[in-house]
């Protein structure tokens, strides 16, 4: 059993889903500002996803199911899972994101799992709330060292793909640690680091 967990925004996605809800409701130059922060380390990660989801509150969630229906894809993100699920890898999405763009991405590609957060939705709006697996800095370390578990994979024969400092978490359980398109901040504990959006490249850091 082998297992690959990637992160959503930026990452399987190009882009980040935050950013496209805030540009929708007016509030893109303050959310983006907020989301900078928290990729670079330079805020906590749930004051970060707390304040986001504050400043969409009102948004109709019609809206907002439908911008996040249609969200792009990194380019390669599908080669590239279908690749690795050719080769026996159990595929996971680990998201300080929203279910309402993670799940409708993971079927897509066919991933296997996806974890991720909540916008809470009450009266046909976003009411601002937020709640979810993955809403602290540990978040995605403490899902993936549960998933090992469950599956019996080790660090030895675990991928993990991100871009972003909440991504810290996961690289600590994983023996092949790709930053992709990625922050300082991660770069520096990565093992491997690729600089051009194509998510094809990470097949060629990968044995077997």
């Amino acid at each position: 059993m082998k297992l690959c967990a990637f992160d959503f925004d930026s990452t399987l996605m190009d882009g980040e889903t935050i950013d496209a809800l805030a540009a929708a409701f007016g509030k893109g130059e303050e959310i983006a500002a907020i989301t900078r922060e928290a990729m670079n380390g330079e805020l906590d990660f749930f004051e970060a996803i707390t304040r986001r989801a504050i400043a969409l509150k009102g948004m109709p969630c019609s809206k907002a199911a439908h911008i996040c229906e249609n969200l792009p894809l990194m380019n390669g993100a599908i080669e590239c899972v279908r690749e690795l699920r050719r080769r026996g890898y159990t595929i996971v999405i680990f998201s300080g994101g929203f279910h309402i763009g993670v799940d409708p991405a993971a079927e897509k590609l066919g991933a296997h799992a996806a974890f991720a957060n909540v916008l809470r939705c009450k009266n046909g709006v976003l009411t601002g709330e937020v709640g979810g697996e993955m809403l602290f800095d540990f978040s995605k370390g403490e899902m993936l060292r549960r998933v090992q578990s469950l599956l019996g994979v080790g660090a030895e024969d675990t991928i993990a793909v991100g871009d972003g400092a909440n991504d810290r978490a996961m690289f600590q359980r994983a023996a092949t640690k790709i930053a992709f398109c990625a922050k300082a901040v991660l770069k520096k504990e990565a093992n491997v680091i690729i600089d051009e959006k194509d998510l094809r490249l990470v097949l060629k850091h990968i044995s077997g």
